[in-house]
């Protein structure tokens, strides 16, 4: 099973990155987390340049999606809302609509902020950004506030209970996974 991994932030010492890094520390065998790191080479979503063949990281963003059996996606708050970056992504991966890559696709939702809200309003309107584009979206939410504390100097997850708490989110989206893959072969 392949669950593909995609953090809206784009900075190199990013909290949501580290927490997709730990997240795939969670995964048993069998289970792989792969990161995608071509979210900032994508070019700004243009009906205009959606043809075929598609720019080149719109297309790998689509194959990559297209070959997960889950999304798990973790975005900072940028004013109240999920990075350009990130939604511009999910707009290239919407279309073509209603065949796209995110079609029926199981895709969980997390996110860490040095804030006190935890990217909460970001969380929600990626849910909802994913859910209209097809996605089937879990309905839970980790929201990390204060994120500096939950990691070491190193990135590494060190809070127990956002531990579990991310463990948990990240079996129901591999049960998620296993499922739609048993209706497909089915």
């Amino acid at each position: 099973m392949r669950l593909l991994a995609i953090s809206g932030s784009l900075r190199r010492g990013s909290l949501n990155s580290a927490l997709l890094r730990a997240a795939g520390g969670l995964v048993p065998p069998g289970v792989a987390v792969v990161h995608f790191d071509g979210l900032a080479g994508i070019p700004p979503y243009s009906e205009d340049l959606d043809v075929e063949p598609a720019p080149a990281a719109a297309a790998a963003l689509r194959r990559e999606i297209a070959a997960a059996d889950g999304l798990l996606l973790a975005t900072p708050e940028y004013n109240a809302s999920i990075p350009g970056q990130l939604k511009n992504a999910i707009d290239w991966a919407s279309r073509p609509f209603p065949d796209n890559a995110l079609r029926g696709r199981p895709a969980a939702v997390i996110g860490a902020s040095t804030g006190i809200f935890g990217a909460v309003w970001a969380q929600a309107e990626l849910r909802k950004v994913l859910a209209t584009a097809g996605a089937d979206v879990l309905d839970r939410e980790l929201v990390i506030s204060d994120a500096p504390g939950v990691f070491d100097d190193d990135g590494r997850l060190v809070d127990n209970a956002v531990r579990a708490d991310l463990e948990s989110i990240v079996v129901e989206l591999q049960e998620a996974a296993a499922a739609r893959r048993a209706l497909a072969t089915a």
